[in-house]
């Protein structure tokens, strides 16, 4: 989010160049070639990070645990932070031209307040759209990072349920991830009301 704003402040200089390139980079490359590249890069040439996850408690420290879930976590941040910072910076560019901005600018606001204060504010609203809709994807499981590093989670637990054809275990992951999306849209109902003072819920 930061990155975005940024990006959308400093329109066309070098910084937004560079954080415009690694967006479209991370958020064109798929999840398995990125974690198959972040594999050789991390773990077989520079020896970094473990190959595959190991959780805690299988004869693996809590440390160790870390180290090992550091790609994972790399590869489904670069592609969901590619994809919030492009939306970031689109939704700040249109709201930094509008005329509620010029005013604020004519009242003798500094630049920064202007940005904090009602830029962003008002960009947020579809950003924060598009974070409700990755929360669920994120607790579900994604099921091809997990596929690559070994990661016994959700998303795992229910590719092997639907090979097995393991009808409730399948049903109970569907519904739990049902739970996640009406959930997180509504804190996203409630941020709406935060951000947007014309939005009352009464």
């Amino acid at each position: 989010l930061p990155i975005g704003i940024l990006a959308a402040v400093k329109q066309y200089s070098i910084f937004d160049n560079i954080a415009t390139t690694f967006a479209f980079i991370g958020f064109s490359v798929p999840t398995f070639l990125s974690g198959l590249v972040f594999m050789l890069i991390f773990s077989i040439n520079l020896g970094w990070f473990p190959l595959v996850y190991s959780a805690p408690g299988n004869g693996s420290s809590f440390a160790y645990a870390l180290k090992s879930a550091a790609m994972p976590i790399m590869v489904l941040g670069l592609f969901q932070g590619a994809r919030l910072m492009r939306f970031t910076r689109a939704a700040m560019l249109e709201n930094i031209r509008q005329d509620y901005v010029r005013t604020a600018r004519s009242k003798g606001l500094r630049e920064r307040m202007v940005v904090m204060s009602h830029v962003v504010r008002n960009a947020l609203i579809p950003v924060v759209t598009i974070m409700a809709l990755e929360v669920p994807g994120v607790f579900g499981g994604a099921v091809v990072t997990e596929q690559i590093f070994r990661v016994n989670g959700i998303g795992d637990l229910l590719i092997s349920s639907i090979r097995g054809s393991d009808i409730p275990v399948v049903m109970a992951i569907v519904f739990i991830i049902s739970i996640l999306v009406v959930l997180s849209n509504l804190v996203a109902d409630v941020i709406y009301g935060v951000l947007d003072p014309r939005i009352k819920y009464s």
